[in-house]
Parts: C-alpha cells; sequence; structure tokens
C-alpha cells in the first residue's frame, strides 16, 4: 500500500503521511511547501517529502549550468549540489572519457559517486573507467567548485 499526500497544507500532509506509515503503507509521499519542514521529514517516517521550491530549484540550476546536465539538485540548502552530468567526447577532446576515477584529479570537495551506464547504476571505484555516454553523478560540498566540475566535464573544441 502507497500513501500519497497532497493538500495544500503543510501539517495535515505530514500528519496523514504519519498516521498512514503508522497503519501500514510501505511508501509515504508528502508535498510539503516549507522546505526546513522538508528537510526534517525526508528519510524518517515519510519515505519522499517532495518540495515544489526544491524542485523549481533543481530545474533551474540545471539550465543555469555549462556542460550536459541532466539534473541538480540542491544540497544542505543551498550549500551543495549533487549534478548528474552526461559524458562527452572521446580520449582526445575529454578529460574523463578512457580514464578510470582514480586517475582523474577532481575539483576540491567534489566526488564522482556513481554512473548510469546502459540503465545500469554502477557505484564509482577508483578503478571505474568513464565512457562517453555515461551519466556521472558528482557531489559538491561547497557549491564554489561547481565551475571546476563543469570545466572538468566540458568537452575540447576537437571534439567538434
Amino acid at each position: 500500500m502507497y500513501s500519497l499526500a497532497l493538500t495544500n497544507d503543510d501539517e495535515v500532509n505530514i500528519l496523514a503521511s504519519l498516521l498512514a506509515k503508522q497503519l501500514g503503507a510501505r511508501k509515504v509521499m508528502t508535498l510539503i511547501s516549507n522546505p526546513v519542514y522538508a528537510d526534517l521529514m525526508q528519510g524518517g517516517a515519510i519515505d519522499i517529502a517532495i518540495s515544489p521550491q526544491q524542485a523549481t530549484t533543481s530545474s533551474l540550476l540545471a539550465h543555469v549550468r555549462q556542460g550536459d546536465m541532466v539534473s541538480v539538485h540542491s544540497l544542505r540548502r543551498g550549500a551543495a549540489e549533487a549534478l548528474e552530468i552526461i559524458v562527452h567526447g572521446d580520449e582526445k577532446s575529454s578529460k574523463v572519457v578512457g580514464r578510470a576515477i582514480g586517475d582523474i584529479k577532481s575539483p576540491p570537495g567534489s566526488t564522482l559517486a556513481a554512473l548510469v551506464r546502459n540503465g545500469e547504476v554502477i557505484i564509482a571505484h577508483h578503478d571505474t573507467v568513464i565512457e562517453s555516454g555515461d551519466h556521472v553523478i558528482v557531489f559538491v560540498v561547497d557549491k564554489a567548485n561547481t565551475k571546476a566540475v563543469e570545466k572538468l566535464f566540458a568537452v575540447g573544441f576537437t571534439f567538434f
């Protein structure tokens, strides 16, 4: 059994979700407009807290970031970011294609955490080799380093 709480009242949504979970709902998804409530409730009894403000911010960030960003999620109230970047190019035009993660000099505070290749999620290890077309998930602890991550995944002019 799944439960969705989608009223215009955060408190009603939270209480309804907590009750549904207590009554045996396997998965609970709740619309929470107040980002403070969303941060507090996410991952506890409420499995998924949807914040319209955070969803809009993520969508905007994906459009303003350079490179082929699929999605950008603001974390820690905007201090950090999770990026999904599509890798392009070849070994000559890219700083990452054909290289093992352990051999890539990542910007400070950034972690290449996982990648998606042909629909399969691969947890990144030091010997994981990045290929063109991979979707790489990068966590940036200090978003001041996001530009450096964008440059790392940028394709050189020789690609065109």
